[in-house]
């Protein structure tokens, strides 16, 4: 599959004084013991899950468990790192309509995009934090894979300074990315499209990674043509307080 990608990494994450974390690369890594994430519901999404990662030198295996999310609806996965390294409460308010939590609500606290959480390929990085087709569009899922990462990266993830966060969120209960309230990011999406809809942070296993798990993968693009935005590819999110603006994504078969 080639995609042709025009990106920019807004300069919103020097405004805010987050750091821009460095895109995957190989380096020299950190070991680290295995970790584990319990995923709770934000903006009263109905999501849970759980989440393992263990850290082999530059790699992070990931594999996540979640349910409660829309079917049929891209689900942005991702690490984050930075800020005070925790989640926001289910109970917290936010900016958005009727007091909703918005991505950059939580920025002070989950920190900025380290990893994206995509299905296939090597876009991993958070300049791929809107690779909409490459993410899990189901209600329920597992998330199973290896991916490479930086020194800096996966240091931190193996301090317990990640955080797994789940976007996505239908207020409305209409079965699709919709309402009147617009994206705190770009008005032409809805807010539902980029909302956060759980949380959980990377600590100390508690129990081991479990093995033999189903690894999403292919080219699903289910709910990616919700609000028009999706259709075209005209993403801006900003995840962790770092801005993406895609402008345009053309995708051709492999």
């Amino acid at each position: 599959m080639r995609t042709s990608r025009i990106a920019t990494i807004a300069a919103t994450a020097a405004l805010v004084g987050l750091p821009l974390l460095a895109s995957p690369a190989s380096a020299e890594g950190h070991g680290g013991g295995e970790l584990t994430a319990t995923l709770s519901q934000l903006n009263d999404s109905g999501a849970s899950g759980t989440a393992w990662a263990k850290v082999t030198g530059n790699q992070v295996e990931i594999k996540l468990d979640t349910k409660g999310l829309l079917a049929g609806a891209p689900h942005a996965q991702h690490i984050h790192i930075g800020g005070t390294n925790t989640c926001p409460t289910n109970g917290q308010t936010g900016t958005g309509a009727d007091g909703a939590l918005t991505t950059t609500d939580g920025a002070a606290q989950y920190g900025a995009v380290a990893v994206s959480l995509t299905k296939t390929g090597g876009m991993t990085g958070m300049d791929h934090a809107l690779d909409v087709a490459n993410f899990p569009s189901e209600g329920a899922y597992t998330y199973s894979r290896t991916i490479t990462v930086d020194a800096a990266v996966a240091k931190q993830i193996a301090a317990g300074d990640g955080v797994v966060v789940v976007h996505g969120v239908d207020h409305d209960g209409s079965g699709k990315y919709d309402g009147a309230a617009k994206s705190d990011l770009d008005p032409k999406l809805p807010a539902e499209a980029t909302n956060p809809a759980a949380c959980g942070e990377l600590n100390v296993a508690q129990m081991n990674m479990p093995h033999g798990g189903v690894e999403t993968g292919g080219s699903d693009t289910a709910g990616t043509e919700y609000a028009g935005g999706f259709a075209l590819g005209a993403l801006a999110l900003g995840l962790g307080g770092v801005g993406f603006a895609a402008t345009r994504r053309i995708k051709t078969n492999r």
